[in-house]
């Protein structure tokens, strides 16, 4: 068992040391991706409404879901404290080290989830708070503790992950159109060849935690592959939708379809992890389609909002 040394009381408590906590608490670069991709949805919408794409409700729908989404990676830490201490990569955080309590953890969440969700009901519009915390809901209470229990997990936190764009939408429209859930769709779908590159990458810890994914019920990487390559080849239609839709012309749809095309073909590299390779290359193989994942998604938003303003830049 690997755990990390709980750091002494009087050395948790120190103002730097706390603050420290409180970031890595809210898993900034998590949180910096969610507010990209709800920062391209409340554009999108806005060029639908007499709204002003950058303005005061842009800033504080930015400061509502950053608030709400650091509250969610706070409460997920809460309750993955003992399976974070397990694993070494995971094993220094703030609650798996034991430098906050349970008590102190469980309030800081609450307390920005809370404040983030009334404070978008407020300044945005009631359906927007609505969402943002139903997404937190779901990504705390039904995703969290049902990835020790089932495989279904990677597909049912897909739900709440792809939400960041939809509700941007809503923050700037006040309701729910088919636009929205073509973007709503788009982050679904990219998830899935995202998160089984993480899985593999990663499966021996999740093992040594007893986190149910897909590449450590299936060792042969079989069933990882597969699950990667049908979402990657599903993206090439989905990635179209906001074309059907009217959100961005082709343009945008030209730039989809290559970058599509880029994310299948290390996709494809991908699926080599079913052969008998090194564990370093099998490793990297991974490592490689994480990092264009992770590339590939906000240049599919810059295209699409770049086409959007057609006029200008296409």
């Amino acid at each position: 068992m690997v755990t990390a040394a709980p750091i002494p009381l009087s050395e948790s408590v120190r103002p730097g040391v706390l603050l420290a906590d409180y970031v890595e608490l809210v898993k900034p670069r998590v949180t910096a991706m969610v507010l990209i991709t709800a920062a391209a949805g409340f554009y999108l919408g806005s060029l639908r409404s007499s709204i002003s794409p950058l303005n005061l409700q842009f800033a504080e729908t930015m400061l509502g879901m950053a608030a709400v989404t650091g509250g969610s990676s706070a409460l997920n830490q809460v309750l993955e404290r003992r399976t974070d201490a397990l694993m070494p990569r995971t094993a220094s955080r703030p609650m798996a080290a034991r430098r906050l309590s349970f008590a102190h953890g469980l309030l800081f969440g609450l307390l920005l989830i809370a404040a983030g969700s009334a404070f978008l009901a407020v300044t945005t519009n009631p359906i927007t708070g609505m969402l943002t915390l139903l997404t937190a809901t779901a990504y705390v209470a039904i995703y969290t503790p049902l990835k020790r229990i089932s495989m279904v997990a990677t597909f049912v936190g897909a739900f709440p992950g792809a939400l960041p764009p939809l509700i941007g939408w809503t923050a700037a429209r006040g309701r729910i159109e088919w636009a929205a859930v073509a973007l709503f769709a788009i982050l679904f779908v990219w998830q899935f060849p995202h998160f089984e590159a993480i899985g593999w990458l990663y499966r021996d810890d999740y093992a040594r935690a007893g986190i149910q994914v897909t590449a450590v019920a299936s060792p042969a990487g079989r069933a990882t592959a597969a699950q990667a390559l049908f979402y990657a080849v599903l993206m090439l239609p989905v990635s179209l939708w906001p074309v059907f839709c009217g959100v961005s012309g082709w343009p945008y749809g030209a730039a989809a379809l290559l970058l599509d095309l880029v994310y299948l073909v290390y996709t494809i590299q991908f699926t080599r992890i079913t052969r008998d390779l090194p564990a370093a290359q099998s490793r990297k193989i991974a490592r490689d389609l994480l990092k264009v994942s992770v590339i590939y998604l906000p240049l599919l938003l810059a295209a699409m909002m770049l086409s959007a303003r057609g006029h200008i830049f296409f």
